[in-house]
């Protein structure tokens, strides 16, 4: 059987700071039969208490709220934001990494950890193993909270109900940045090295990835961002991403997984069964029908969403240069645009010859109604990984190698100290698993990269941007690009209503492949004249969607021109994007946090 991240906390754990509060959770006073004294004695108990925080950490797989999704029917924070409903009057009603208790209560129980360690006994490197582990939780706590709110206020021991410190304002970013590096400079230092016997714990090497992650985040959020004025110290976290990076490449015994398949290789990071033997996992989720833990990743194809003609635009050519510079490339159908690509993008984005949503000999028909760029990475393609509902068996990534190298040549770049050797080292490792071309020195400065990213700035900024190109499709899907959108100051980019594939003329298409017609695409039910002339078995069997209804009314897709050109959604095109900077680089504090501690305060607009 194979090993898995714990997600159960032994009974009188559970009641250990999880008591009823007032007005605060950071004022619980945690009550047990099972008192601190008796319990925090040796590097056992602190085991089995920091098996609770791993719950805290978990694998991502879709890009939303970013400009690689597009979706019609989107209901979250950030388009309510940028359709102008977000507030502070609002904000509560989100629930995940918020300013409420539910989500702070992640921090008192790390800390209660912490204050209580000088009395355990024992070996005091196992120890110290435990208190890095509850240092890192830490400090990805904090590292979230940062991107979000900008300004927080750091407590690093759990609050006793009459501390006054309790109701502090917002501690500076840099401050609270520093005390995340702390964090984690403790933990690679004290959490066991130990690499291959179980990638589902958090060790040395998670720690260094984090640590990577955290300072090109901040690192380039700071050069970026002129008005959290700390322009002058961004450098500082580049190198620790660059140090950091380069450790778990020099000692980290990881590798990129490539058996010469290509996209078969890529694909088998996102779907495959078990992943605890793959040499690129740093840390990974391991889902087991016979643990009984599943997970969602089915739905990743025609849930809500679809994936963006912006980021299938992003994908090269076989032979390195950019599809955006092929003549015609914007009038390319379905089955015209996959070929001579990067293989990533059959592997992420759906193709004609995908088989295997109901049966391996059945072709899919892609659903116009999202957009027709249906995403499949991360989609299990055998059904015996796939039964439903939180019953998905395959494993998935956490922290990858891959990111690892990404980050390096990044930072490096964006300092502008990257040599021909750092991206064989780095990038070209990744085009090396799908066959695509190295990038060397000197690529010609793409058009549709530089307006893409008017601001970004370096000494070799062709190459910038190529990285950023690199970073998009590799990483795409994986939770990832909004964050990247934020800290490069890009943000304009989510204002842009995202499209979907391009449609010729309304009337019959063929989207297998098999020159049939599948799907057709037609002004509504009262006019089918565009698929008349077909014969009639091919007419039934036809996968019909409209524009508008029977009455007249629109459905959720249009055309760009009409009666043909690039799906687009009736929402964006009604109710318009609009990104204001530097105010939605940050969230609001929920207006009902604020009455409880007026000390705390909104931030650039809000």
């Amino acid at each position: 059987m194979k090993l898995r991240i714990t997600y159960i906390l032994t009974l009188g754990l559970i009641t250990i700071g999880m008591t009823a509060c007032k007005k605060n959770f950071l004022q619980r006073d945690p009550k047990s039969e099972i008192t601190k004294d008796q319990f925090f004695q040796t590097p056992t108990d602190l085991e089995t208490y920091t098996n609770g925080f791993y719950r805290y950490l978990s694998p991502n797989y879709s890009d939303l709220n970013s400009d690689n999704i597009a979706n019609y029917n989107a209901n979250g924070e950030v388009d309510l934001m940028v359709r102008g409903g977000l507030s502070s009057a609002n904000m509560a009603n989100f629930d995940k990494d918020l300013w409420t208790k539910r989500d702070w209560e992640k921090l008192r129980r790390i800390n209660y950890m912490l204050d209580n360690v000088p009395q355990v006994k024992g070996d005091p490197v196992r120890i110290r193993h435990f208190v890095g582990i509850a240092r890192f939780f830490r400090a990805n706590f904090y590292f979230e909270k940062i991107k979000r709110y900008h300004n927080v206020p750091w407590y690093n021991t759990a609050m006793d109900p009459e501390d006054q410190a309790l109701y502090k304002t917002q501690d500076p970013r840099a401050l609270v940045a520093d005390s995340v590096l702390s964090d984690l400079n403790y933990a690679v230092e004290n959490i066991s090295p130990e690499k291959g016997t179980n990638s589902t714990r958090v060790n040395k090497w998670t720690a260094l990835a984090l640590l990577s992650r955290f300072a090109l985040h901040e690192g380039t959020f700071r050069k970026y961002h002129d008005e959290i004025q700390l322009t002058n110290d961004y450098q500082r976290f580049l190198d620790i991403a660059v140090t950091a990076s380069a450790k778990i490449m020099k000692d980290g015994g990881f590798e990129i997984y490539k058996t010469g398949k290509a996209g078969e290789d890529y694909r088998a990071l996102f779907a495959s069964a078990n992943l605890s033997a793959n040499k690129e996992m740093i840390m990974m989720a391991d889902y087991s029908s016979e643990l009984a833990v599943g997970n969602n990743t089915h739905t990743v194809l025609d849930y809500t969403w679809s994936l963006s003609r912006s980021l299938a635009d992003t994908y090269l050519k076989k032979d390195g240069t950019p599809f955006t510079s092929s003549p015609g490339y914007d009038t390319k159908v379905y089955t015209e645009v996959f070929a001579d690509r990067d293989p990533r993008m059959e592997e992420t984005i759906i193709n004609p010859a995908f088989r295997g949503a109901t049966t391996l000999d059945e072709p899919y028909r892609i659903k116009p109604t999202l957009g027709g760029y249906n995403q499949i990475k991360f989609y299990p393609r055998s059904a015996d990984l796939r039964k439903g509902w939180e019953m998905n068996y395959t494993d998935l990534p956490i922290f990858r190698y891959a990111e690892v190298l990404l980050i390096n040549a990044e930072a490096k770049a964006e300092s502008g100290a990257i040599t021909q050797a750092d991206l064989d080292q780095t990038v070209n490792l990744l085009r090396a698993r799908v066959l695509m071309p190295p990038i060397t020195m000197g690529p010609v400065m793409d058009p549709v990269l530089s307006a893409t990213y008017p601001n970004a700035t370096a000494a070799n900024r062709p190459l910038l941007l190529e990285i950023r190109r690199e970073r998009r499709v590799e990483l795409a899907c994986e939770g990832f690009r909004f964050d990247d959108l934020m800290r490069w100051k890009s943000g304009n980019l989510l204002q842009d209503s995202q499209q979907g594939m391009y449609v010729p003329a309304l009337g019959a298409m063929d989207v297998t492949g098999d020159g049939k017609p599948d799907i057709a695409i037609l002004n509504s039910p009262n006019d089918e004249s565009p698929i008349a002339n077909l014969p009639e078995a091919v007419r039934k069997d036809l996968s019909k969607y409209y524009l508008k209804d029977k009455d007249g009314k629109d459905q959720n897709f249009y055309l760009t021109k009409g009666s043909s050109g690039f799906i687009a959604f009736i929402r964006d095109r009604d109710q318009p994007r609009t990104f204001i900077s530097p105010k939605y680089y940050y969230r609001p504090i929920p207006i009902s946090e604020a009455v409880v501690n007026p000390q705390l305060k909104q931030v650039f607009g809000w």
